[in-house]
């Protein structure tokens, strides 16, 4: 019997990308899944995947920013299977843009969605957690939750917000005595649709953004990071790096400490130098 075979997990932001990897290879494993997304269509083509490998899946529309939505998700997930072992808290979006740049309608959104999302789930499923003999929570930060960039201060924000909350709730389990361990993911650049489907400032070129993303940043499959996260998962590590260049952002941020943010201005600078100068000669 493997580590994850009977548990009952929850995944959110299930219908593509990470959250659809772990959801399938969970059931693969064996474990019950409750999957949600916004997306209604995607979430039950997850869920049909994970039937095909003889899962028990419950799918479900659920917008994470809604709080009231979420706890009663909680509660109807628990009835139908009759406690919950573990919750990853996939959902989640990304802005580029300068704050000058930027609406504060979408500043507000990437907060609402990545860190009230995360916030929303592990209350509202937290108690069920609690009653589980091997009870985990994992919530998603990023490798810009390590190191902050610039045209990205929203989305900095909200998962730096991410990993402060992981770890005080890892704290306040240890605490109170709890046996529920706390995870925090922190990926690097993953094949998905995350930058094609994210949000931009009127000033930010949404093609060149995605197509550099895709070709030159995105290095892990969705099927590797899930990999990498149940292994820590099953470790119950308190940190999981996924992804070469994640582990390469650790490091930097470890020997250069504050430090960094002088260096990464002209990093930035320099990788946009050649598309700049493409532009000018097109004038």
């Amino acid at each position: 019997m493997g580590y994850f075979d009977g548990k009952v997990a929850v995944v959110t932001g299930a219908g593509a990308g990470i959250g659809r990897a772990l959801a399938i290879e969970l059931s693969r494993r064996g474990a019950r899944v409750a999957v949600s997304d916004r997306d209604g269509v995607a979430v039950l083509d997850t869920a049909r995947r994970c039937e095909s490998v003889d899962g028990h899946v419950r799918a479900e529309t659920v917008d994470v920013t809604d709080s009231g939505r979420v706890l009663r998700y909680a509660d109807a997930v628990k009835d139908e299977f009759g406690r919950v072992d573990m919750v990853f808290t996939v959902a989640g979006i990304i802005h580029r843009g300068s704050l000058l740049d930027s609406e504060m309608s979408d500043i507000a959104r990437i907060m609402a969605v990545n860190w009230g999302g995360t916030v929303h789930t592990t209350k509202a499923f937290l108690p069920h957690v609690i009653a589980s003999p091997s009870g985990h929570i994992v919530t998603f930060s990023s490798a810009f939750g390590l190191m902050a960039t610039p045209r990205y201060s929203a989305y900095n924000s909200s998962k730096f917000a991410v990993r402060g909350f992981s770890e005080s709730l890892r704290q306040e389990m240890i605490r109170a005595g709890h046996g529920v361990s706390v995870t925090c993911v922190y990926p690097g650049g993953v094949r998905t649709s995350i930058v094609r489907n994210g949000l931009f400032a009127a000033t930010e070129n949404r093609e060149a953004a995605t197509r550099n993303f895709e070709s030159r940043v995105a290095r892990t499959e969705p099927e590797r990071a899930a990999a990498i996260i149940l292994r820590g998962v099953e470790r119950r590590r308190a940190r999981v790096l996924v992804g070469t260049d994640a582990r390469v952002v650790s490091t930097v941020v470890h020997a250069l400490g504050g430090s960094y943010q002088n260096v990464m201005p002209v990093t930035d600078w320099l990788l946009g130098l050649p598309q700049r100068m493409k532009r000018r000669r097109a004038e």
